[in-house]
């Protein structure tokens, strides 16, 4: 008998001009050809003489399954998909059904994969150049994922800035998805964000609309539809939508001068080994800014703030700033040290943005479990301790004494700081802290011996 082949084929939106020449080949080469009924439909002109099965939209593990029926009995099966099969295709199911039913790619199935153009390039195409920079695609459908899902992705998607693709936007019954994904995305673009909603690329019913998101929802949306939503840079220019790949970071125009300290060729005063300067300088600039100001500002995590000041030399200073790591035991720190430094005052941030501060004293600090905590007649404090996995000191000139302890993600836990009075610290304090300041400083040096 025949080795069994199974061709996974991405052929594009559907045209025979926007297949690859091996799509073709492939479909040519098939006994069996198995797809959704109107994927069969698209590529009808190449399928005589050929065994055709169709399937329905929401049978995808039974064509995975007929795919690998068929192919044991030693035919070559075309396993179809517009865009590309290995993007929100058959590839990934197809794989799952082998594999769970004990296949091997050495086996006696082969198994190739061809990909094809994807709904998100293909609409990109026709308004412009939208995915000129980074850029996701995220699946609307909550059929197989959870919604949480979903909105977490959406959610860090909008606040990272990616350009984002929406499969699967709105059906039927699926009508608030889009909502929903309209109001997340708003909470970090603008309402004049250019959108463009493609259905149908290349094919007969092909339509285009470009709005703006907070346009969005109003529009003719369903399952034919790409959504693709610009990021911050994003300008419509001549009915064309565009990303700007970064070159104005760089360069005055396209063909022009090189800006300020950039270099051709290398990567930005603002890239991984220099933006930490751009924090010192940015701090030398602005001497009333607060960490978490500065933080906000460069929009990264404080614990990397706090590393840019404690890389600083006299050549690149961190203005007023100074911080050292905390490399001895952390809870020791709180437990021992800490109450040697009297009054002081804790800081608990929320998540949305709430501050509260505590006048405490760290001897009150009790240890239970995972937790560390305060309690008295007028406020408990409970610190999920099991969290802090980091702890910087921080000075700044005479008017900060503090150690932020903070958790895997470089975010604020909690903080400690110095109490002044009339202007000053207390001597016994501040002698206390500066020694354990400089007991870091000097474990550091022996980890790096």
């Amino acid at each position: 008998m025949n080795k069994g082949k199974i061709l996974l084929i991405g052929f594009g939106p559907g045209a025979k001009q926007h297949m690859s020449l091996r799509a073709v080949e492939a479909i040519s080469e098939a006994d069996v050809v198995i797809g959704y009924s109107t994927y069969i439909n698209l590529v009808a002109d190449q399928l005589e003489g050929k065994e055709v099965v169709r399937k329905g939209m929401t049978e995808e593990l039974d064509r995975s399954i007929e795919a690998y029926e068929q192919a044991r009995k030693g035919k070559t099966v075309a396993l179809i998909s517009s865009g590309d099969i290995g993007v929100y295709g058959m590839a990934g199911p197809t794989y799952e059904v082998l594999l769970q039913s004990g296949w091997q790619p050495d086996g006696d199935i082969e198994v190739e994969v061809i990909p094809g153009s994807t709904a998100l390039s293909a609409c990109a195409s026709l308004v412009g150049a939208p995915l000129t920079h980074d850029f996701c695609s995220i699946s609307l459908s909550d059929l197989l994922t959870p919604w949480p899902v979903i909105s977490r992705r959406l959610q860090a998607a909008a606040r990272s800035d990616f350009v984002v693709a929406l499969y699967n936007p709105k059906s039927g019954r699926r009508t608030q998805q889009i909502v929903e994904a309209q109001r997340i995305l708003l909470l970090h673009r603008k309402p004049d964000t250019p959108v463009a909603i493609v259905k149908s690329a290349y094919r007969e019913k092909q339509n285009i609309q470009i709005v703006r998101l907070d346009e969005m929802v109003d529009c003719n949306i369903g399952m034919l539809t790409t959504v693709l939503i610009g990021n911050s840079s994003t300008y419509l220019e001549q009915g064309l939508m565009i990303t700007p790949r970064g070159y104005a970071n760089k360069y005055n125009q396209l063909t022009g001068e090189v800006k300020g300290e950039e270099r051709r060729g290398r990567s930005l005063t603002m890239g991984l080994e220099g933006w930490q300067s751009c924090v010192r300088a940015y701090l030398r600039e602005n001497s009333d800014s607060s960490l978490h100001s500065v933080a906000r500002y460069f929009d990264m995590p404080l614990a990397e703030i706090i590393a840019a000041i404690a890389a600083a030399d006299e050549e690149d200073s961190a203005g007023y700033f100074s911080a050292v790591a905390v490399n001895s035991n952390r809870l020791e720190l709180v437990q021992r040290e800490a109450p040697q430094w009297g009054r002081l005052r804790g800081v608990v941030r929320s998540e949305a943005g709430g501050v509260s501060e505590l006048m405490l004293h760290a001897a009150d600090f009790k240890v239970r479990g995972e937790w560390l905590n305060i309690e008295n007649d007028h406020f408990h404090l409970h610190l999920h301790w099991a969290n802090v996995t980091d702890a910087w000191m921080v000075q700044r000139g005479d008017q900060l004494r503090s150690v932020h302890f903070l958790d895997a993600a470089g975010h604020a836990v909690f903080n400690l700081s110095l109490v002044r009075q009339n202007s000053e610290f207390n001597s016994a304090a501040e002698s206390h802290y500066q020694n354990c300041w400089q007991q870091q400083i000097s474990s550091t040096e022996n980890r790096a011996q």
